[in-house]
């Protein structure tokens, strides 16, 4: 579960703990974590930002006839600064539900940073996909960043 696969990174013009409440408040998720084109499962989004908290994220994807099911626990949490959680990853929504912990993981690390009057983030993923699904896996975070840009420019 160590090998790095891509990260994402971008600037808002907003302070740290309001970038911060976004990724770690479960009705902010709700909003905008999804490619933009797309929406979340309504319900779906748990945010429990403590080690060993949950965090769970469903996505419709309509155009396939299917849901992207997201699941892990936090493993560390530094305040405005650091989270870092597992991603299990399944199309059942009775695996999402019943949240499997033996299935395949990914690491994930957000990083954020005050820069002036600005905040940073940046998403990293760690693990193994096939031949080509890290590019495919990065595209699909920079949609889920311009959905995060969309919902901190009206909130």
């Amino acid at each position: 579960m160590s090998d790095f696969l891509y990260s994402v990174e971008r600037e808002y013009d907003i302070p740290v703990e309001i970038l911060w409440g976004a990724w770690t408040d479960a009705d902010a998720l709700q909003q905008w974590y999804h490619p933009a084109d797309l929406l979340n499962v309504p319900g779906s989004v748990v945010s429990d930002p403590v080690p060993g908290g949950w965090w769970t994220c469903g996505v419709d994807v309509p155009e396939h006839g299917f849901a992207s099911y997201f699941y892990g626990r936090y493993t560390a949490v530094v305040e405005n600064a650091r989270l870092e959680h597992s991603m299990h990853y399944t199309q059942s929504a009775e695996e999402f539900a019943a949240r499997d912990e033996t299935s395949p993981a990914h690491r994930v690390v957000v990083e954020f940073e005050t820069r002036g009057f600005r905040s940073w983030v940046k998403f990293s993923q760690f693990g193994v996909l096939p031949e080509g699904q890290a590019a495919r896996a990065q595209a699909g975070m920079e949609s889920y960043f311009d959905s995060l840009g969309s919902f901190l420019s009206v909130n």
